[in-house]
């Protein structure tokens, strides 16, 4: 049988020392289900005048997914949603054909000290949604569904495991799991997808018997399950999914199965054409490119 596969994370500055891990897309693994980007930030200390707002960008041919452990955001779009992002839920944004999105702090919190910490992921449409209609869906925490499995508190945030349905509406068979692993517990997972991987949020586990660090994602063999152990409490992510139909481009923040629609995307934001969120006014040009103009010869990363 095929052997964990074991991806460590690239640190990546946001802007404003605002600090991400990055695990997917990776070198060895580009894609664990829909999921083509995953990204953990915090836990980081926000203090009055701190400016890591995430600027009004552009997004198509994805879903985003956000989810918080600790701290507050506030999200608004193009379409005209404005919402408070909370530990515990889940927000959905499907891009789409096209949709412009920021992610600041709430003015509530402008002089406040506190600390933010969770995970944004990106899943790419399948072909046949690429160009669907953009839209914004909020799923509160207290409709997630949550059970103690095997001694094990178990969050679906998304998809279907251990009898448990997640409202989240998606666009192809997708797993997101939040599980609180116990010190000394051992827990089963079941092959609950085609595709699955395992990140430890905050401390070690191991994964049938194999060490896996905090930050650290274990992509297990397609069609497999897992049996995970802790010494100490640890909280756990699990990823999946059923795979991709097909490769996808990613360029800055757009993911297309055709590289000419990524041009596309680039000239309609260099041309301002991708929408405005109400009340905001920032450019943020395309990288490389300091007054917006995109080249013909960009490049592109398949996944």
């Amino acid at each position: 049988m095929d052997s964990l596969l074991l991806l460590h994370p690239a640190d990546k500055d946001l802007g404003g020392g605002f600090k991400v891990r990055r695990l997917l897309p990776a070198a060895k693994r580009r894609s664990v289900g829909p999921f083509v980007f995953f990204d953990h930030f915090g836990p980081a200390t926000e203090q009055p005048g701190a400016q890591h707002d995430v600027r009004p960008h552009p997004h198509i041919g994805l879903a985003t997914v956000t989810y918080l452990f600790e701290g507050a955001m506030m999200h608004r779009d193009s379409l005209g949603s404005v919402q408070e992002i909370l530990p515990g839920a889940i927000n959905w944004m499907t891009a789409g054909r096209g949709i412009v999105h920021s992610e600041r702090k709430p003015e509530r919190l402008l002089e406040s000290t506190y600390t933010n910490h969770g995970l944004q992921l990106w899943a790419a449409l399948p072909q046949a949604f690429e160009e669907t209609d953009p839209s914004f869906e909020h799923t509160p925490a207290a409709a997630i569904p949550e059970a103690v499995v095997q001694g094990v508190p178990v969050r679906v945030l998304i998809g279907e495991a251990f009898d448990l349905r997640s409202p989240v509406k998606t666009f192809a068979p997708t797993l997101y799991l939040d599980i609180a692993l116990p010190a000394g517990k051992r827990f089963e997972l079941p092959a609950l997808a085609a595709e699955m991987a395992i990140y430890p949020v905050d401390g070690d586990v191991s994964v049938d018997g194999t060490p896996l660090s905090a930050y650290t994602m274990a992509a297990l063999p397609d069609g497999t399950g897992a049996v995970l152990q802790a010494e100490a409490p640890v909280r756990l992510m699990v990823v999946g999914g059923e795979a991709l139909d097909g490769p996808r481009y990613i360029t800055w923040n757009f993911v297309s199965s055709r590289r000419e629609r990524i041009l596309e995307a680039g000239a309609d934001w260099a041309a301002q054409r991708m929408g405005h969120v109400a009340g905001e006014t920032e450019f943020i040009p395309l990288p490389g490119h300091p007054f917006g103009v995109q080249e013909p010869d960009v490049k592109t990363t398949p996944v």
